[in-house]
This record gives C-alpha cells, sequence and structure tokens, in this order.
C-alpha cells in the first residue's frame, strides 16, 4: 500500500505523520522517522480486525489562514 508522510523537524528531532492514516513517530533523522513511521504503520496492520475502522483515503483540500502582519494570497 502507497500512503503519504509529512515530515518536519521539531526540536532536535523530526516527526512523521502518515496523513491517510493519522498515524505518527518520530526519529533522530528523516530517515529515521520515515522508518519508524513504517514500523508503526506495520504493526497497526498486523491484525485484521483493527482494519474496518480505516479509511485510507482523506480528503486533501487547501486552506486559506489569516495571520495579521502577513500579506494574504488572493484568488
Amino acid at each position: 500500500m502507497r500512503l503519504t508522510a509529512a515530515i518536519h523537524r521539531e526540536g532536535t528531532g523530526n516527526v512523521a505523520r502518515c496523513l491517510e492514516l493519522d498515524v505518527v513517530s518520530q526519529g533522530d533523522s528523516i530517515e529515521d522517522a520515515k522508518a519508524n513511521l513504517v514500523e508503526a504503520i506495520e504493526l497497526l496492520f498486523q491484525d485484521p480486525a483493527d482494519w474496518r475502522d480505516i479509511d485510507p483515503s482523506p480528503a486533501i483540500v487547501p486552506i486559506e489562514v489569516r495571520i495579521p502582519g502577513h500579506l494574504q494570497a488572493t484568488a
């Protein structure tokens, strides 16, 4: 199964989140965070009884946020 991971720096480490499953892991490097995320997802899918509540097809949509003092995007 091909899924999407978003990885960002947090403190002195990296946090990896699977966008479709809302599973999160971390690691010292991007590679470590990614490997740990894969392991966490594989553990999640070990028991087929746990799969029934998983819908790996999120709606990914753009959002606009107003931040005081910053230029706003124009459409």
